[in-house]
């Protein structure tokens, strides 16, 4: 079938596109991935064999958007340590100190305000939080006043500043481990992280000597590198950390919408029409 194949619709970053694959498809002409990071591929190769290349940035912002306010709430509130507590054998009353905090009022810090992130300060405006938000590019005012957001162009005045640090970045050389030792003891002990992105835009051995020492709070995290992580790994053993295997775009309604979003991308391509979203190499 390979001298037929015009078009490749990317599932989970399956199949793995290299030279191999793309020199053994003569008349490619796209590739549409399902999601919106495009970090799996090589985006310069793909375009030297004259292949096209898409993905689906509408489709997956609302769902992953509230993923990341979902593991905000439930690692304030320590829903899960609370779950255990409530199916325990021995479970007769919660001690009165299982305390958690208030999101209400509390500062949040997203890093990476792009289509997620603006929709994750919308989320967030609504729990009365004030927001603070660091991007290569600043928001039109009128942007920021829509959700109450504050422009830090540095990103060290948020981290100090935020009793919540979401990340949500795209995954470039210029993000990874964007969050690192000095980046985490610049956060208050306080703190919490989440990362909705990729894994690799954390320091994952520095993210857990902080935890282990009291550097910040806690994390919650939908991402980690490599996914999932060794079954001994010390990050799946602490009691002040949330993981999820990657949640994010995972509704039904979500994968439909993807699906249906690459389809328009790739007959776009097949019938030489502009591509709604296609992504062109850095």
């Amino acid at each position: 079938m390979s001298k037929k194949v015009q078009a490749i619709y990317l599932w989970w970053h399956k199949p793995v596109v290299g030279q191999e694959l793309l020199q053994s498809l003569p008349i490619l002409k796209v590739i549409a991935n399902s999601g919106v990071a495009m970090d799996h591929l090589d985006l310069k190769l793909v375009a030297s064999f004259g292949v096209k290349m898409a993905n689906a940035p509408r489709a997956v912002s609302s769902s992953t958007a509230d993923t990341g306010m979902a593991l905000l709430l439930a690692s304030a509130r320590r829903l899960v340590e609370g779950y255990h507590i409530a199916i325990s054998s021995g479970m007769e009353y919660c001690e009165a100190d299982f305390l958690g905090v208030e999101v209400t009022g509390a500062t949040l810090g997203i890093t990476g305000l792009g289509r997620i992130g603006y929709k994750i300060a919308l989320r967030a405006n609504t729990f009365e939080m004030n927001i603070l938000y660091h991007n290569r590019t600043r928001r039109e005012e009128q942007e920021e006043q829509a959700v109450g957001t504050t422009y830090c162009e540095k990103i060290d005045n948020l981290l100090q500043q935020a009793d919540f640090v979401m990340v949500v970045v795209s995954l470039t050389p210029q993000t990874h481990k964007l969050i690192g030792k000095r980046e985490l003891e610049l956060m208050k002990p306080t703190a919490t992280l989440i990362n909705i992105s990729r894994g690799a835009a954390i320091d994952q051995e520095a993210l857990v000597t902080a935890l282990q020492t009291g550097v910040i709070r806690a994390a919650a995290l939908d991402v980690t590198y490599p996914e999932p992580r060794p079954r001994d790994h010390a990050l799946l053993k602490l009691k002040n950390v949330i993981i999820t295997p990657h949640l994010g775009i995972k509704t039904h309604k979500a994968t439909y919408m993807i699906t249906e979003e690459a389809a328009e991308n790739l007959l776009a391509a097949l019938n030489g029409l502009p591509i709604p979203n296609e992504v062109l190499p850095s």
